[in-house]
């Protein structure tokens, strides 16, 4: 085989598994999400008052096993509004009628 195929070829894989790999990643964040989410709903956290501590809210350094995408999308979630923080480190949902699962269009 000429050489020119296997580099497209090559850069082809790489370009699907560097899409692939995206892919993945947010479908985990987004799983991340609605597991805070529902449990936030499960605690009954939805003002100040009900806020909880949450053991995943901040980032681990000596942690084994695979990544725990929790931290991050907490963050995020804070960031947008969805979920609010206290002065003492407490969370809460803003809103209790947030939808805890994704519709498929």
């Amino acid at each position: 085989m000429n050489e020119t195929p296997q580099i497209i070829i090559g850069i082809g894989v790489l370009i699907g598994v560097y899409l692939l790999t995206r892919r993945f990643h947010a479908w985990r964040l987004q799983r991340a999400y609605l597991y805070i989410i529902r449990d936030l709903k499960k605690k009954g956290a939805f003002e100040t008052q009900s806020a909880v501590n949450l053991p995943y809210a901040k980032v681990q350094l000596l942690r084994v096993g695979t990544r725990d995408y929790r931290p991050k999308a907490l963050q995020h979630l804070t960031m947008h509004g969805i979920v609010c923080e206290t002065e003492n480190g407490r969370y809460y949902l803003k809103d209790p009628n947030t939808p805890d699962t994704i519709s498929r269009k």
